[in-house]
């Protein structure tokens, strides 16, 4: 098992590098949580039921506060921040278990922001500082929070690779008809010079996918996979979400399953990219954010919206070669599941 508290210092999302020593020498993961938009200023009663479950690792998604602000005092922000630390069901979870983190847009300052957000660095050494990064974390002295660490000993190894897709995202196309079903918000946007993830961290992203593991989980703060609605979506950008399968081809990378959140439902979602194997992906969102009566079409959705609080799990056997991706309620019973086998997660040879 893992030492909880000395690998909990070590796994905060500020402190541990892709290949720090006892990262992959550590004991295998075989029980991972996870879950997004926490807003601290409504109760968050299910930390005890994430916390009851036991997880050896746990993946805050984003919207971690609610703090969006216009000025470079992030006052909003900060006091958001404390706000979180004094609610002691979240204190305790980051406080006993090993985590990371990447941030959503009401933890990022602004509401389906991106690069030109002014008040970003402000945004960034907030988040920073409420994930206990000591001064020496790289994400301090370069542009974004886009992390990634690999877990375990050789043949049982979990990447989990964390894009920013806030810090260079450029604009969504705004929507010609705002409300209705499909066009909520935003319109697919096929402009070649749009970019979600920018050039530097498109690199990065294929150099991760490239290293040696049995299974990557990638943490999109958004969608990846989602289909029919006109809400915040990789499919907005459909160039780069083109763009993101490819580059896991390019990589030749097995054992990608993808996690979301920001939607404030819960859902399971599995799609086959032309030269891929099926890709899975699992939306958890949110720990006290919920909408309740979400209904949209879900062509490459896995089941019906799961539209209250809710967490997320993973559960690996490895002697078994299989994962079960998990949505569980308020009270950890599991409300979505689908089991994926580790040979259904490689690249045609």
């Amino acid at each position: 098992m893992l030492r909880r508290r000395t690998v909990s210092q070590l796994m905060s999302a500020a402190a541990l590098s892709p290949v720090a020593a006892g990262a992959q020498g550590a004991a295998p993961l075989t029980r991972i949580a996870f879950a997004s938009c926490m807003h601290q200023g409504r109760p968050q009663p299910i930390w005890d039921s994430v916390l009851a479950y036991k997880p050896e690792l746990f993946l805050f998604m984003g919207d971690n506060v609610y703090g969006d602000f216009a000025s470079s005092s992030a006052t909003q922000l900060k006091d958001a921040y404390a706000k979180a630390r004094a609610i002691e069901s979240y204190a305790r979870l980051k406080r006993t278990v090993p985590h990371l983190a990447i941030w959503d847009d009401h933890d990022y300052g602004q509401n389906d922001g991106g690069a030109d957000f002014p008040f970003k660095q402000e945004a960034k050494d907030a988040f920073l500082d409420f994930f206990d990064a000591p001064a020496s974390d790289p994400r301090r002295s370069r542009e974004g929070l886009n992390d990634a660490h690999i877990i375990g000993p050789a043949g049982r190894r979990v990447q989990v690779i964390l894009p920013d897709i806030r810090w260079f995202k450029s604009p969504w196309k705004i929507t010609d008809e705002r409300g209705a079903p499909g066009k909520e918000r935003y319109l697919p946007d096929a402009d070649s010079a749009k970019t979600m993830l920018g050039e530097a961290q498109w690199r990065w992203l294929e150099d991760e996918l490239r290293r040696p593991t049995e299974l990557r989980i990638v943490v999109s703060s958004i969608q990846v996979l989602a289909e029919g609605h006109g809400w915040e979506r990789w499919g907005n950008f459909p160039l780069e979400r083109a763009k993101f399968f490819d580059t896991i081809r390019k990589a030749r990378a097995n054992g990608v399953v993808l996690l979301s959140g920001d939607r404030h439902i819960g859902a399971l979602y599995r799609e086959a990219p032309a030269g891929l194997y099926p890709i899975t992906e699992a939306t958890s969102s949110g720990i006290n954010q919920n909408f309740a009566a979400a209904k949209e079409p879900g062509p490459n959705r896995l089941g019906e919206l799961y539209a209250e609080v809710n967490f997320g799990t993973i559960d690996i056997d490895w002697s078994a070669g299989t994962l079960v991706l998990a949505l569980r309620g308020v009270d950890g019973t599991v409300q979505r599941s689908t089991a994926i086998k580790a040979a259904d997660l490689a690249m045609a040879t």
